[in-house]
């Protein structure tokens, strides 16, 4: 093959390597798109008939099945760049310059370093020198039509999702607790053992009032809650094990336990360095939100219930926080009658060992470094709540004992039958693993332990 331009090509050139690159954005290209995948390995005869030696010609092939979007964990665009920093190359090689990358960042610095080091490129259509204007021009425009392409063909994608989200009819990850039926639709998980746990977990939380007291009251009982792997060799499958807070928390949050579809909850947001983080997006900028798409485990309006219930535990500015620790009757619901904010709680101790709560609005002085808006000694008031409370609780309190016995009884019967469920399935698991053992030769025994 002929050099395009004829002079481009200089011996000192044919001197170093000639590093063809080839790449595929996704595995399942790597084996569909079989015929590219050739075109981009052909690139080594081409650089033969362009007047390198064979020994001096090396495709760099790591990046098959990896994006071009960026260079992070692109391993062979890292060597690739490298080898062209240190000199060693001649000529780089792709088939097209999205194959090189789909960042304009990415490709402009390959430009650059190309530059430096007197390194020519070469794509379908022809052979660039970079100190020649017209053809950093003309590379320069292909890097930034490719970063275009890619932002276009991404919009395009994402239209379609959002357009079938908008519908309900998205398929994504279920939260533990739900499956897709044959048909693919969403159905509740056939485990009767998930649908119990699920269900005493937000029967625990409507009677306690918040995602902690929930976490303890499974841990301190000996109940596992179940979960799936999104990774690993048991991706998947049906696991059990304690309950954490933050599990907790998504499920409390997660509207498809309200039999809703949502769609857009987070955003991802890169930082320089190439990592990605998420975070939560407000209700009213969710692409989509579907209510009654598939049976669930809670109503809607529980479900709204529990988010503003959640938000009051939070100790917010102008807002009541959950109880803490300390005897104080009104620690976490008072609020300052001159400024409206929440008063904080402390303890003041006196002779005898004892302790009086004060309750102190010192906002203006942590935030602004101002004076104490106003603070009150809260023995007084405890005992003036307490003697209030008690004129109006003590006609309903025997009825309230009772309802009280009767939901304890209750909560009691539904964690035995949790209890008996994860016995029921030991049991189950090691017979099986028995009969397993059984039905093994007896010469072949130390294969079966193993």
């Amino acid at each position: 093959m002929r050099d395009p331009y004829g002079t481009k090509i200089q011996a000192h050139h044919l001197s170093r390597k000639a590093l063809g690159y080839v790449r595929q954005s996704t595995l399942h290209q790597v084996f569909e798109h079989r015929e590219s995948t050739a075109r981009q390995y052909g690139l080594s005869a081409t650089a033969q008939d362009l007047g390198w030696p064979d020994h001096l010609v090396e495709v760099i092939d790591d990046d098959l099945g990896q994006s071009g979007r960026s260079a992070q964990y692109r391993h062979g665009f890292q060597r690739l760049v490298a080898d062209v920093a240190l000199g060693q190359v001649g000529i780089v090689m792709g088939l097209e310059i999205s194959r090189l990358a789909r960042n304009n960042a990415d490709f402009q610095q390959l430009l650059q370093i190309c530059g430096l080091n007197q390194t020519l490129i070469y794509d379908a259509d022809a052979v660039y020198d970079l100190p020649h204007l017209n053809d950093r021009l003309v590379l320069g425009l292909k890097g930034t039509m490719s970063e275009a392409e890619l932002f276009t063909m991404r919009a395009r994608l994402q239209g379609g999702l959002r357009h079938k989200a908008s519908r309900g009819e998205l398929a994504t990850k279920l939260p533990v607790g739900f499956v897709y039926a044959p048909t693919g639709k969403v159905i509740l998980d056939p485990d009767q053992q998930v649908q119990e746990t699920m269900r005493l977990f937000f029967q625990t939380f409507r009677k306690l009032g918040a995602s902690i007291a929930v976490v303890q009251y499974f841990n301190q009982h000996g109940l596992t809650f179940p979960t799936r792997p999104i990774k690993g060799p048991h991706r998947g499958e049906l696991w059990w094990s304690a309950l954490s807070s933050g599990a907790a928390l998504r499920i409390l949050h997660n509207p498809r336990y309200a039999g809703a579809f949502a769609y857009g909850r987070t955003r991802l947001i890169k930082s320089p360095s190439g990592g990605a983080s998420y975070t939560k997006r407000p209700r009213e900028v969710w692409h989509a939100l579907v209510k009654e798409v598939h049976p669930g485990s809670i109503s809607w309006e529980e479900f709204e219930a529990n988010q503003e219930r959640l938000q009051g535990n939070l100790t917010h500015r102008y807002q009541p926080g959950a109880a803490r620790q300390g005897h104080a009757l009104l620690q976490g619901i008072v609020l300052c009658g001159h400024c409206g904010k929440n008063m904080a709680t402390s303890y003041k101790s006196r002779a005898k060992g004892c302790v009086d709560p004060l309750y102190t609005c010192n906002r203006a002085k942590l935030d602004y470094g101002g004076p104490v808006c106003t603070f009150i000694p809260g023995a007084e008031i405890d005992r003036m709540i307490s003697s209030v409370l008690l004129e109006q609780v003590t006609p309903l309190a025997m009825e309230a004992a009772i309802a009280v016995q009767r939901e304890m009884v209750k909560r009691a019967e539904e964690t035995d039958k949790l209890l008996s469920r994860q016995v029921q399935r030991a049991a189950y698991e090691a017979d099986l693993a028995r009969r397993h053992l059984m039905a093994v030769a007896p010469e072949n025994r130390l294969v079966a332990r193993t």
